[in-house]
C-alpha cells in the first residue's frame, strides 16, 4: 500500500510535518509546565511582564480575616472552617506594609511577611470527627498590580498540619516537601479582599480507615478581608502608581 503525506495548504508535505512537530512540542511544553505547577489547562495563561506596584498606606499594619468559610477538599473528605485570621503581633514586622519607598516597586510585586494564619471552628464532612489545624513558620504575601491585581501567599514547608480524630484519625501535612506559593486575586474595596480559588495545595495524608491517603493535593478555597489596623478608617490598596 502506498502512503500519501498530508499536504499543508501550500501543498508542501515537509512544511506540514514541521508545523505538526512545532504544535506537538508546544503542547508538551504546556503539559510539562502544568505538571510542575499543579495547574490545569483551563486556568493556564501566558506569563505577563510584571509592571509597577504600589501598596498603601505605607508603613501601616494590616490584618486578614476570613470572610465566609475556608474549605480544604482532599479526596472524598472536605474540611470547612468558619474562622481564620492573620494579625500583626507587637514587636514583629509581620503584617506591615513597607515604609516608603519600599511600598513601591517599579517592576514587580511588593512583599510583606505575615503571621502564620490561625484556623478555628473547623469541621469535617464525616460525622463524629474533630478537626484541629496548627500553623507555624515564616509566611508571607506579595501584591502585584494588574488586571486583575494578584496576591501570592507563601507558605513554608509543613507550615500547616491538619489532624482529625474520632471515627477517622488522619494527619494532613501541607507542602510536605518544600515551600508553596498560593496564587490569589487582590481586589481593592471597603474592605479590600484576597481570594484563593481552587488552588491544589500539595499534601501528605497519613492515617488509617477513612483517611484519603492516596490524595496528593487538597483544593483550597478562601476569601479574606484585608483591613488597616493602624488606621481603621483607611483601606489597604494596590495600584500601579
Amino acid at each position: 500500500m502506498t502512503s500519501h503525506a498530508t499536504r499543508s495548504p501550500s501543498g508542501n508535505p515537509t512544511r506540514a510535518r514541521r508545523r505538526a512537530l512545532l504544535v506537538a512540542g508546544a503542547g508538551l511544553a504546556v503539559t510539562a509546565s502544568l505538571a510542575l505547577t499543579g495547574g490545569t489547562a483551563a486556568t493556564a495563561a501566558p506569563a505577563a511582564e510584571a509592571g509597577p506596584t504600589t501598596v498603601e498606606p505605607a508603613g501601616h499594619a494590616f490584618a486578614a480575616t476570613l470572610n465566609g468559610t475556608a474549605t480544604f477538599k482532599a479526596g472524598s473528605i472536605t474540611i470547612t472552617c468558619t474562622a481564620s485570621s492573620s494579625k500583626p503581633v507587637d514587636g514583629s514586622t509581620n503584617n506591615r506594609i513597607p515604609e516608603a519607598p519600599g511600598n513601591s516597586n517599579p517592576a514587580g510585586p511588593v512583599a510583606s511577611g505575615i503571621s502564620a494564619p490561625v484556623y478555628s471552628n473547623c469541621r469535617g464532612s464525616l460525622p463524629g470527627v474533630t478537626i484541629t489545624i496548627t500553623t507555624s513558620g515564616a509566611w508571607g504575601v506579595s501584591m502585584q498590580h494588574g488586571e486583575p491585581s494578584t496576591a501570592a501567599l507563601s507558605a513554608p514547608a509543613a507550615g500547616m498540619v491538619l489532624k482529625s480524630s474520632g471515627l477517622a484519625n488522619c494527619t494532613v501535612t501541607a507542602s510536605p516537601d518544600g515551600p508553596a506559593t498560593i496564587p490569589a486575586t487582590f481586589t481593592n474595596g471597603t474592605p479590600s479582599q484576597i481570594a484563593v480559588t481552587d488552588y491544589a495545595l500539595p499534601v501528605k495524608i497519613e492515617g488509617g480507615f477513612g483517611c484519603p491517603t492516596t490524595a496528593t493535593t487538597a483544593l483550597l478555597n478562601a476569601t479574606y478581608d484585608v483591613t488597616d489596623v493602624t488606621d481603621p478608617s483607611a483601606q489597604i490598596t494596590v495600584s500601579g502608581g
